[in-house]
């Protein structure tokens, strides 16, 4: 029953660092927009700083939305191997990404097709933001699940 309790413990912590991650990368994205635009935190007006409020959330549900499957192969790896180590993340990030840029590439949808330099480098360095804060929010607990041996005292279960 132990195992059991930790399973949901760890797969709630991971849907935790998922959220944190990409409302992270929304972050990102929304600061590098706004200063592409020409806007720094001198020059910046209230309605400009305020409207992140909105949209960073609301891009976070993008973000989540087109990062679900390769996310879930990378999180899924990372635990089996247990991986706890930032880089691993960060490139691991940047991976999820390129995965999301590839597919819209070769999808029929061409409103999603990034061709310019700068916006692929953009939404790269985004995943590469989103997996450093997976690795601080869930990351570097990987496969703290696995410490028990199966049926040991650890375990709950004796037998």
């Amino acid at each position: 029953m132990a195992r059991l309790v930790g399973y949901l413990v760890r797969f709630t912590v991971i849907l935790f660092g998922y959220a944190v991650a990409s409302l992270a990368a929304s972050a990102f994205l929304n600061i590098l927009l706004l200063a592409s635009l020409g806007y720094t935190p001198d020059h910046a007006h209230p309605t400009a700083t305020a409207s992140l409020y909105f949209s960073i959330p609301v891009a976070a549900l993008f973000v989540a939305y087109f990062a679900l499957m390769p996310a879930s192969v990378v999180i899924l790896l990372a635990e089996i191997l247990g991986r706890r180590d930032w880089l691993f993340y960060a490139l691991a990030g940047a991976v999820v990404a390129g995965v999301f840029l590839g597919l819209a590439d070769h999808s029929d949808d061409t409103a999603f097709v990034v061709r310019d330099t700068s916006a692929i480098l953009a939404v790269i360095g985004s995943g590469m933001v989103g997996g450093i804060f997976y690795w601080l929010s869930a990351g570097r607990w990987a496969a703290s699940w696995w410490q028990g041996e199966p049926g040991s005292k650890e375990d709950g279960q004796t037998g």
